[in-house]
């Protein structure tokens, strides 16, 4: 079963390579989204990754959540659905 995350408080540089090197130790990964602004082309400071296994996305939460990566405090949580917009 895979399980998808949310990355956020991402440096604006960051690329879908550096967020693979950082996360695949924990476990493999399916896909990588980082989410761009429309206007600019540039990365908004958050992406989702697509972990293959359940336990490799929990080993990612504990490890990353928090930690200090490219100057910036990392978030990474279990992604939530989106939510309707009107």
């Amino acid at each position: 079963m895979s399980t998808k995350l949310y990355v956020g408080n991402l440096s604006f540089e960051v690329t879908e390579n550096d967020l693979r090197d950082m996360i695949s130790p924990h476990g493999p990964v399916n896909e990588i989204a980082v989410v761009m602004d429309k206007i600019t082309g540039r990365p908004r400071g958050f992406a989702f990754v697509t972990m293959n296994t359940d336990e490799g996305a929990k080993a990612a939460i504990l490890a990353l959540n928090g930690k200090d990566w490219k100057g910036r405090a990392l978030t990474v949580n279990e992604a939530r659905p989106r939510e309707d917009r009107s």
